[in-house]
């Protein structure tokens, strides 16, 4: 070991003490530059994320300040004249004003100012001369399905004597479909007296209950096996004749369902007075409506004595069902909003939701598109001069939140009725679930009203406003507000009573003007057709009855 050692052997002495202490700081410098490393590669990773982190707070302040920046450089345009619900502020701001309000009211006997001008007209005709009702031995049968509410019904049933005259058919009680939304199971019988349907239109079409035998058993005594006809909406006369009336010579019955807005309203003639005398004459409702609504007019006429027996109809669609397809929006906040999409998508699926569909509250109601609240009404009718002690008659389904939007009309008119008002429980029990039934109470009570005043457009008023002009001479009597300048007067806060009155009675005025316009127009639509405005081509039936048989007709 020693010589080893001596000569310088390759091999090293390990119990050498410096040997051994060489080797420890050989090792201690070796973790020492180890670690500097990783530290100096794990900082530069740390100063990275940190420099990014900066960066990412750096721009999330420059987006959180500009913002408001950008906002104060360039606001977002003030909301549009009249698109949003402001009315119950205006309401609160008013009304100690309205409350105090002691100025001359109007007089209902003495509203109406406007006189329908009878110029010189054609004789009329024999109203019988030449119709040939179809013989028995040769009778061809037109079957169609009434579908809709009340009123859409009365349009299919007219349009279907209509046709039945235009391709010389007899004519099967219209058949009522059950719709998802009215709910109604009623029958022809259950809303019209069919007998005086029948016997009314006899010199001009015939009309039976049920198919003869013979027929019914070539279908297995099933009307749905008879084909349908699907005809295109408003068909013209001609397509019936080309289309239609072939299939009818050759079959000798046809059915079309649906029914609703298949005859165009442009028609010949003595197609025209077809609708005239079944709207008009032979569609009397059946005798429990009838009956009832009788009792309802004499009550509302026996509490309006002080002004001469006359009282105020108004027609309010503010239900739930309504609002929720309206769009619109009112005071409720989020509340309302989702229990509106909740109805919405209840009541028709995923219609709301599709892409292409744009909803627009604001614009739905700078364009008249809303439905009037209570409250509106009650200010619209104050403001254009009606005492708070005017009996009204308001025609309505549920309205939407009841207790909390009808308190305002209240209290702006005391006497408001309705069909529960004026009857008992029990007088009602046969009609408690048959929306049909009760819409029809609530048309009679309206039809005999001096003044009937429309929220919304729809077929209710439309053949109301008809209805009123075939009996009143030609004016409908009607308060028909423009409502795309009320909406703007109703969201101005600031106004003051004295200026809303003078807008409300320039806006009666000009109901009281068109209420005897006959619109002249190039293509007829339900705003213009013959069952809003039957004059002229119902002047020959209007003539034929006097005025007392045309009040006797319906009431």
């Amino acid at each position: 070991m020693a010589m080893n050692s001596a000569n310088g052997d390759k091999y090293t002495n390990t119990s050498d003490p410096t040997t051994t202490s060489f080797r420890r700081k050989l090792n201690l410098s070796f973790k020492h530059r180890r670690r500097g490393f990783s530290y100096i590669f794990f900082t530069r990773i740390f100063h990275r994320k940190y420099l990014l982190f900066l960066a990412i707070l750096y721009i999330i302040g420059l987006i959180t300040c500009a913002g408001p920046l950008l906002t104060i450089l360039n606001p977002p345009p003030p909301p549009k004249p009249g698109s949003l619900y402001h009315s119950h502020e205006l309401f609160q701001k008013l009304w100690p004003e309205i409350q105090s309000d002691n100025s001359s009211t109007i007089q209902l006997s003495s509203l109406w100012r406007y006189k329908r001008k009878l110029k010189e007209q054609r004789a009329c005709p024999n109203a019988t001369a030449g119709w040939q009702p179809a013989s028995p031995g040769l009778r061809n049968y037109l079957i169609v399905d009434a579908n809709g509410g009340l009123n859409q019904q009365r349009s299919s049933i007219c349009n279907a004597v209509a046709l039945a005259g235009l391709l010389n058919a007899t004519l099967v009680i219209p058949h009522f479909d059950l719709h998802s939304v009215w709910k109604d199971p009623s029958e022809f019988a259950d809303i019209y007296d069919e007998d005086h349907f029948i016997s009314s239109l006899k010199d001009f079409v015939t009309v039976v209950r049920n198919l003869p035998e013979e027929l019914m058993e070539s279908y297995d005594f099933n009307i749905t096996n008879i084909p349908n006809i699907r005809v295109q909406a408003w068909a013209p006369a001609r397509y019936y004749l080309d289309e239609v009336y072939p299939v009818l010579q050759e079959k000798r019955v046809v059915r079309i369902s649906p029914f609703a807005n298949r005859l165009a309203m442009s028609m010949p003639s003595h197609v025209q007075f077809l609708r005239c005398l079944t709207n008009y004459k032979a569609l009397r409702f059946s005798s429990p409506i009838l009956n009832l609504a009788k009792e309802l007019v004499s009550r509302m006429t026996e509490r309006s004595l002080n002004s001469g027996g006359k009282y105020v109809s108004v027609h309010l669609r503010f239900e739930e069902d309504m609002v929720a397809f309206s769009c619109c929006v009112y005071d409720g906040g989020e509340a309302e909003k989702l229990e509106m999409d909740l109805i919405r998508e209840k009541g028709w699926g995923k219609k709301f939701k599709q892409k292409n569909r744009v909803i627009a509250p604001g614009l739905n109601r700078i364009n008249g598109r809303c439905p009037m609240t209570p409250l509106e009404v009650g200010m619209m009718l104050r403001g254009m001069g009606f005492a708070n002690d005017t009996l009204i008659y308001l025609a309505s389904g549920k309205i939407y939140m009841e207790e909390r939007y009808l308190a305002p009309l209240r209290e702006v008119f005391p006497l408001l009725q309705t069909k529960e008002s004026l009857a008992s429980a029990d007088e009602l029990a046969a009609f408690q679930g048959y929306s049909s039934r009760l819409a029809a109470l609530d048309y009679m009570v309206c039809l005999s009203s001096e003044v009937f005043v429309t929220t919304q457009g729809g077929n209710f008023p439309h053949f109301l406003m008809g209805h009123r002009r075939f009996i009143y001479n030609g004016h409908a009597k009607t308060i028909k507000p423009d409502k795309s300048k009320l909406v703007v007067l109703l969201q101005n806060t600031s106004a003051s009573w004295d200026t809303f009155k003078d807008q409300m009675e320039l806006m009666l005025a000009e109901s009281d003007r068109k209420g005897i316009m006959v619109p002249r127009v190039k293509k007829s639509t339900r705003k213009t057709s013959i069952y809003s405005n039957p004059f002229p081509e119902c002047r020959c039936l209007w003539e034929s009855l006097n005025a007392s048989t045309r009040a006797d007709l319906y009431i």
